[in-house]
C-alpha cells in the first residue's frame, strides 16, 4: 500500500502527463508496492484535481469487459474510470488528435440514467429499468504512462479513458434487444472492426450492474442524467491526424467523426 503523499504524487504525475502529452514512467515501477486500492484512490485524486479546475463529472466508463482482456491483464473483473464533461463530443465532430498521446477508438453503447441507482445487489434488470435511453457511442482510449502497463497503471490512469463520442439513434432500453446490436467501424473508408453488443459480458448492461455494486463499496452510485459507457465490443483501432471514422450501427444509426 502507498502513503497518502505517494498517492497524491502519482495523481499529479498523471495530470502532468495529460497536460504535456508526454507519458510518465509506469506508476507500478515508480511505486512497486502499489495495489488495486491505491490505483483507484489515485484515480480519485486525479479526478478531484480536474474537477477543481472546472471539469464536471458526467458519468463513468467500464473497461476489461471481455474475458480475453481480463486474462491479459490478470484480472477477474472489469475496471472503471470517470467521464468528465470536457471530454464529450457529438456526431460530426472534428477532434484534435493532438489532445491525446496515442489515441485508439472502440465501439460501445452508452447508457444514460433516468434515475439514481445504487448497490449492492444490483442486477441487469435493475440497470435496464433505471436507464432512460441508450445511444451508440465511441470511446477514445489513451494512456498517460509508458508501456508495458500493469493493471494498477491502467486503473490509476482513469482506466485509459480519453474521450467519448455519441451519435446515431437514441432508443429506450426495452425498445430493441440490446444484446444483439451489431456495428462496423471504418477508418478512411475501410472496415477495420466489427462486433455485436452481446460480446460485452453477455449483455451490455451486465458491466453497469457490476459498476453499481463496485461503487457501493466506496459509498457511491450512479446519478440521474449520468452517462455510462458499457464496454467495447470491438478491438481498439489506432487513430492519427487526418483519419475519418464511420461507425455503422445498422438500424441504430451511425457516428461519423474526423481527427485533425
Amino acid at each position: 500500500m502507498l502513503t497518502d503523499d505517494q498517492r497524491r504524487e502519482a495523481a499529479a504525475s498523471i495530470l502532468r502527463a495529460e497536460e504535456t502529452r508526454v507519458p510518465v514512467v509506469q506508476l507500478s515501477r515508480t511505486y512497486p508496492e502499489m495495489e488495486i486500492e491505491d490505483a483507484y484512490r489515485i484515480q480519485d485524486l486525479w479526478a478531484e484535481q480536474r474537477i477543481a479546475r472546472g471539469a464536471r463529472l458526467a458519468g463513468h466508463k467500464i473497461g476489461l469487459t471481455s474475458r480475453a482482456m481480463q486474462m491479459a491483464s490478470k484480472m477477474t473483473e472489469p475496471d472503471y474510470g470517470r467521464i468528465l464533461d470536457d471530454a464529450l463530443f457529438n456526431d460530426g465532430a472534428q477532434i484534435p488528435a493532438t489532445r491525446f498521446i496515442k489515441p485508439r477508438l472502440e465501439v460501445e453503447l452508452a447508457f444514460v440514467m433516468g434515475e439514481d441507482l445504487e448497490g449492492p445487489g444490483t442486477r441487469i434488470h435493475d440497470v435496464m429499468r433505471a436507464t432512460d435511453y441508450v445511444v451508440p457511442a465511441l470511446e477514445i482510449i489513451d494512456y498517460r504512462t509508458d508501456v508495458p502497463r500493469a493493471i494498477t497503471d491502467t486503473i490509476a490512469d482513469n482506466a485509459a479513458f480519453g474521450a467519448i463520442v455519441v451519435g446515431g439513434r437514441v432508443f429506450r432500453p426495452f425498445d430493441v434487444d440490446v444484446r444483439w446490436i451489431g456495428a462496423t467501424l471504418s477508418k478512411n473508408g475501410i472496415i477495420e472492426e466489427s462486433g455485436v453488443s452481446a460480446a460485452i459480458m453477455g449483455h451490455p448492461a451486465a458491466g453497469i450492474a457490476w459498476l453499481v455494486n463496485k461503487l457501493a463499496d466506496v459509498g457511491a452510485g450512479l446519478k440521474k442524467g449520468q452517462i455510462v459507457l458499457g464496454g467495447s465490443f470491438t478491438r481498439p483501432v489506432d487513430i492519427a491526424p487526418g483519419d475519418v471514422i464511420h461507425a455503422d450501427y445498422g438500424p441504430c444509426g451511425a457516428i461519423g467523426v474526423s481527427f485533425t
